[in-house]
């Protein structure tokens, strides 16, 4: 009886994950949650493809999934039971034999300035470098700040805030969750609200993935769901699916439940030329996946008719 057939109860769960000191907080959080509720957990690190690539942006080399294909490989070798990953991550369509067994409660999904000299992006003057990698986050930091320099900045997080403090930029842009969760707060000086700077589909938000039909992890991770953060990167995720997204895309999508009442933006730009950014949003009462993914569609299809492609 090889490790994906075992008992859960005979055997150690085994995660792979990561590992980048937030891939291993990640993973460990689940471990915890796990071990309280009296499983066994084993952790298994790996470096990833992403992780080796630091010299070109991942849209020009394969997109944000070079970060979980070895992930994939462990679980479908049977070597790992689940993978925990940052669902922005998580390519917007599963490959063939895997599936998404929990979305956990979100953290903050907000975009946050980090800068030893200037408060916020407003501060900066003119021509000043600021660093990221993303598409989505260069597109809207050209609609706020035309006038500054945008630069390559990758790495895991300690390193980009390495680049950072050796004076690399005058500021960065990282997600607010990652630096919340290894308390790294205080590096944070600013919090962009989502007006200014829409977050990507499923930032902030912790999913995790396993082998297709494995109904006894389904039934141990489903006190680790949390509905409403499902909803609502369910919701994101679709507008990117429809559009073809990637990391490749320069598209944010950012959704919010109030009840049962799903609101749901999104933004598209474009890199080169024009610099156009294009503008949706839709609200709408949803109770089911299938429903907020059809908002999604919706968004997504209003992102087309304003002339995003």
């Amino acid at each position: 009886m090889n490790a994906s057939t075992a008992p859960l109860t005979a055997r150690p769960i085994v995660i792979a994950t990561r590992e980048s000191r937030l891939a291993m907080w990640q993973a460990e959080h689940v471990q915890a949650i796990l071990a309280s509720r009296g499983y066994t957990v084993k952790l298994l690190g790996m470096t990833t493809l992403g992780d080796q690539i630091l010299d070109r942006s991942l849209s020009k080399v394969g997109g944000k999934g070079l970060f979980v294909k070895e992930l994939e490989v462990a679980l479908s070798e049977g070597r790992a039971d689940i993978a925990v990953h940052s669902l922005k991550d998580v390519p917007m369509d599963m490959p063939e034999g895997f599936e998404l067994a929990c979305v956990m409660e979100r953290e903050d999904p907000r975009d946050a300035w980090v800068s030893s000299l200037h408060p916020t992006l407003m501060d900066l003057p003119e021509g000043a470098v600021v660093g990221t990698s993303s598409l989505r986050r260069t597109v809207l930091l050209r609609s706020l700040r035309p006038d500054l320099k945008i630069e390559a900045l990758r790495g895991n997080l300690d390193t980009r805030l390495r680049k950072l403090d050796e004076g690399q930029y005058a500021g960065i842009i990282l997600a607010a969750a990652g630096l919340k969760r290894l308390k790294l707060s205080n590096r944070i000086r600013h919090i962009f609200e989502t007006d200014q700077m829409l977050p990507a589909a499923g930032q902030g938000a912790l999913g995790i993935e396993i082998c297709t039909g494995r109904v006894d992890l389904i039934e141990a991770l489903a006190p680790l769901v949390h509905n409403t953060s499902w909803l609502a990167v369910a919701a994101e995720r679709a507008v990117s699916r429809s559009m073809g997204g990637s990391c490749s895309m320069p598209l944010a999508a950012h959704a919010t439940l109030d009840g049962n009442l799903l609101s749901l933006q999104a933004a598209w730009g474009d890199p080169v030329g024009s610099h156009t950014l294009v503008k949706a949003q839709i609200a709408g009462a949803v109770k089911s996946l299938q429903d907020a993914e059809a908002l999604g569609q919706q968004v997504a299809s209003d992102l087309r008719l304003g002339g995003a492609h």
